[in-house]
């Protein structure tokens, strides 16, 4: 399983790119700042879905950094 598909590697604060319902057969990929976790269960074979700062709801497929690295 990737590291995308658990919950616990998604941290709020984190950048990420995800894709977003309308993108999933293009896979065209938005980047920003997770605000909130949707997803409930702690893994899911799509990514999990996440609600970034900006408003957009989608499912991570990439971590670009983790809330971690950016507190050094």
């Amino acid at each position: 399983m990737n590291n995308v598909n658990l919950r616990r590697n998604i941290l709020v604060g984190s950048r990420v790119r995800i894709v977003e319902k309308q993108n999933q057969k293009t896979g065209k990929l938005t980047q920003g700042i997770v605000k909130k976790v949707l997803t409930h269960s702690s893994e899911h074979p799509y990514g999990i879905k996440v609600i970034l700062e900006n408003g957009v709801v989608g499912r991570v497929k990439e971590i670009v950094s983790s809330n971690l690295d950016n507190k050094k």
